[in-house]
């Protein structure tokens, strides 16, 4: 396996949430080496819900708010890709199901991160495998 790339935080027009990166980088490894693959470069980006929404429009074709949103830009070694997130159906997510809106960052963040890994939301069995992923990597998470 090649050494691990970069992992990026940003946030675009709205506070940065992202907190503790160096726990975060060490757990976006740990679950990209545990489906065998190391970091090429990945991005994750936070935006409000009109700033994500013309991605959800031209790339998706939805004309609606999304929470997360992966473009894999894998072109070499390790997987690589930005992974932009809608801050605003974070928080609303987080209200919705009771948990804070770290804990609503973090799984949309790990969602992402395993759209990347080739894991797919396409059906109902296929949503309900990724939502089992998601729960055993959150729990990783220390």
């Amino acid at each position: 396996m090649a050494p691990d790339g970069t992992i990026a935080f940003k946030a675009l027009g709205i506070t940065n949430a992202f907190r503790d990166r160096e726990r975060l980088r060490k757990w976006i490894r740990a679950v990209a080496s545990d489906h065998g693959h190391s970091i090429g470069e990945v991005t994750f980006v936070l935006l409000d819900d009109k700033g994500l929404l013309p991605y959800n429009k031209r790339y998706l074709g939805h004309d609606e708010f999304t929470d997360v949103i992966t473009f894999d830009l894998q072109t070499g070694t390790g997987i690589s890709g930005d992974i932009l997130i809608s801050y605003d159906r974070v928080r609303e997510n987080a209200k919705t199901y009771g948990v804070t809106a770290r804990q609503e960052l973090h799984r949309v963040m790990v969602h992402g991160l395993l759209h990347l890994l080739g894991h797919s939301d396409k059906s109902v069995a296929k949503r309900a495998a990724m939502r089992v992923e998601e729960d055993k990597y959150l729990a990783r998470l220390k």
